[in-house]
């Protein structure tokens, strides 16, 4: 079995790809890895006891067409048989393309179009009335005059945030403007204001196969994160209320494939920040505490049985690190030069 994983960035913003890999090798030694990358230097592309191969891919931005003719030439020259997408900017392509992967003999377990949509932010209040939780007050703006307004509406300190990516907490008006200036000018409109909301910071993920039946659930709460709030060290939590929202998640939506509940908790007050419609970064947190959703997805795909327990331990903590890969410039010069790993 080859199986594709993008997000191989590994670094103080890490994506979730090699936590993927990694959680599919330890589950079966005989599964082969590629590295999706769109960087030649996402650490991912020279962690070869991870990533048996790895290829360059064109930006998302730049149409299906170069991907899927990168795709097509993967499964030639080397093999592939899934692909597991784990960065939010690609996500939508492959989810329209799921059937002509299919047709190529690629498998995919993906949300459809309309599950990926409830992440936006204009949806995230309905999802959060359906699961009987709260939603932080949240003004939609399109430029400063109406910036200025919402601030004005929601005080400080408040949430300055793009409708899929970044968000900074932010407690006067000069900050405000530039962070405005900021998201936008690199993911466009609209900007969210939303009001800051006070508790633990817990989250949880999990996976569902194509019936839209639940493989697994595991909550954590963050102990610390970086500066961009990815979780640096965590421990695992059993907070009874938030697993059942997730289980009702899934059940409610019918979901397909991965996802990540960001939430924020006071008591069993539970407050719905965002949807992620893919792994985490830190999936491997729950295949370390036994609970292996990359497997379960690639085996559910294939209609295979599969083990869907939670009876995870709580009181667990991952350590994330830093860690240096010495490598040759040889293999830098393949991928700027052959826009792929030698074999």
């Amino acid at each position: 079995m080859i199986v594709a994983v993008s997000g191989i960035n590994d670094t103080d913003n890490p994506g979730p790809g090699i936590g993927i890999a990694r959680s599919l090798k330890e589950a079966d030694g005989n599964i082969k890895t590629v590295g999706l990358s769109y960087d030649i230097q996402d650490p991912g592309n020279y962690m070869d006891f991870l990533i048996d191969k790895s290829y360059i891919l064109t930006y998302p931005t730049q149409g299906w067409e170069p991907i899927m003719n990168r795709l097509l030439h993967i499964k030639d020259s080397f093999g592939l048989d899934f692909i597991i997408p784990a960065l939010d900017a690609e996500l939508p392509q492959y989810i329209k393309y799921q059937k002509e992967l299919e047709d190529f003999g690629i498998k995919t377990l993906l949300p459809s179009m309309e599950q990926f949509e409830l992440r936006s932010k204009e949806h995230l209040q309905s999802v959060s009335e359906t699961l009987g939780i709260t939603y932080p007050k949240t003004v939609k703006v399109f430029n400063t005059d109406q910036l200025k307004e919402a601030l004005k509406e929601i005080g400080f300190p408040c949430v300055v945030k793009g409708n899929y990516y970044k968000a900074y907490i932010v407690k006067s008006m000069p900050e405000a403007l530039y962070y405005f200036s900021e998201i936008s000018n690199e993911w466009g409109f609209p900007i969210l204001v939303q009001e800051v909301v006070y508790g633990e910071e817990l989250n949880v993920v999990g996976a569902a196969d194509k019936e839209g039946e639940s493989l697994g659930l595991v909550a954590i709460k963050k102990m610390t994160t970086t500066h961009l709030g990815k979780i640096w060290n965590g421990v695992t939590i059993k907070h009874q209320k938030l697993l059942e929202v997730a289980a009702d998640f899934v059940r409610n939506y019918r979901w397909r494939g991965p996802f990540e509940l960001e939430c924020i908790v006071k008591d069993d007050e539970i407050t719905l920040i965002e949807i992620n419609p893919r792994f985490p970064a830190w999936v491997y947190f729950a295949t370390g505490v036994g609970i292996n959703l990359p497997y379960r997805v690639l085996k559910s795909a294939y209609g295979d049985d599969v083990d869907r327990r939670s009876d995870y331990e709580s009181g667990k903590v991952m350590i994330r690190y830093t860690y240096e890969l010495i490598t040759d410039i040889k293999k830098v010069s393949a991928f700027a030069t052959k826009g792929e790993s030698d074999e």
